[in-house]
């Protein structure tokens, strides 16, 4: 057993100094004192950095399939009639959504930005004061109300008991409405007052859109769209101006949820109206991104980048019309941030090559200042060192 342990003894790579044979020096106390703070600096450094989380970026094809995209809007147009405002989305599938309503509040403005009111948006409940029946009498107590669709049925059993709903009639023709004050439902419910008294006011529009996640685009445009040979335009309700002022602020725009460190490029952007009539276009590039923090929790959301022109209305198709248009692409690739905390051996590892490392260097430091020193005290003392 003895022999055992002499041979581990052999083995011993730190060979141990007597006491008395110690030499301590100043220049030694001061390298020690100086390693030692440089010891506690960085450790501290390393210990921030271990408790602090570090996000990792992947780059992957993005091969989800069959899933819908949520549009998170608010957009302030300062010069245009909440009336007036409509709301449409379509993608390259072909579903259409006209005069969105669902989810989208609209708030009148002032001029100077102030709140006029707030509402969900639509025209709000018929006034049914003896209306006007299909077969062209008034209502009476005895009868059910069946309202006029003005030439716009498609079938003998078709009522219109709206001003919204004889639009929609007209929309379902291609028809253009140009005799809204004609229109007894719309005289009820007071809408084409409505757009009167609007006159000179500004719209904030905010709200969601649910869509295909497929190429597509939604717009906001003056008058309500309506579909005729393939092609997209604006029904201006007989109340049509030379020119509309099409400026606007957009105070948000997000493609999905939240998530820490989303930056969306068209927050606080705005535009404001130079010319006669426009269309304003903005190309946006939708990157899926999936964001895991470090508790597990993960949000499926999107990045975007976007470039913008403007065209003038003078210069292009006649059947262009004004309006604020958001054209979305999707791209192919997926980003994915994870956050994560450095590993415990990985911080443990850290903290030993600082600690070994400091302690190096400055032996061989402390080594060449104190045989230095030795040899210039010898030269000194034989009288060579000039």
């Amino acid at each position: 057993m003895e022999n055992i342990f002499s041979k581990l003894r052999n083995l011993d790579a730190y060979p141990k100094v007597n006491e008395d044979f110690y030499s301590r020096t100043l220049s030694g106390g001061i390298i020690t004192l100086v390693s030692s703070l440089a010891i506690l600096l960085l450790f501290f450094s390393e210990f921030r950095l271990y408790l602090h989380t570090v996000t990792e970026t992947k780059l992957l094809v993005d091969t989800s399939r069959g899933e819908t995209l949520r549009i998170n809007f608010d957009v302030t147009f300062p010069a245009m009639p909440c009336t007036l405002l409509s709301v449409d989305a379509m993608d390259i599938s072909g579903e259409q959504h006209l005069d969105i309503k669902h989810d989208i509040i609209k708030k009148r403005i002032n001029s100077h930005g102030d709140v006029i009111e707030s509402r969900q948006d639509g025209i709000g409940a018929p006034k049914i004061e003896k209306p006007l029946q299909r077969h062209g009498g008034r209502l009476e107590h005895n009868e059910t109300y069946c309202g006029s669709c003005f030439g716009a049925e498609q079938s003998d059993d078709d009522c219109c008991n709206s001003c919204e709903e004889v639009q929609e009639a007209y929309r379902r023709k291609g028809w253009a409405m140009t005799n809204v004050d004609l229109i007894d439902q719309c005289k009820r419910e007071g809408f084409f007052q409505r757009i009167k008294d609007e006159d000179g006011e500004g719209c904030n529009i905010h709200g969601s859109l649910e869509v295909n996640r497929v190429a597509g685009n939604f717009h906001f445009a003056p008058g309500k769209s309506f579909h005729q040979t393939n092609i997209f335009l604006d029904d201006l309700l007989g109340f049509q101006k030379d020119s509309y002022n099409i400026s606007h602020r957009i105070n948000r725009l997000a493609f999905g949820e939240y998530f820490p460190g989303v930056v969306n490029p068209l927050d606080g952007a705005q535009w404001i109206h130079e010319t006669s009539n426009g269309m304003y276009q903005y190309f946006i590039k939708v990157v899926p991104t999936i964001y895991t923090d470090i508790r597990g929790r993960t949000v499926h959301s999107n990045q975007y980048s976007v470039t913008q022109h403007f065209k003038n209305l003078e210069f292009i198709h006649p059947n262009s019309h004004p309006g604020v248009f958001f054209f979305y692409d999707f791209s192919p690739i997926k980003v994915t941030f994870k956050e994560e905390h450095i590993s415990f051996l990985h911080f443990i590892t850290n903290i030993c090559a600082v600690i070994g490392g400091i302690f190096t260097v400055a032996g061989i430091i402390d080594s060449f200042v104190y045989h230095g020193q030795r040899k210039i005290k010898k030269k000194i003392e034989i009288g060579k060192f000039r």
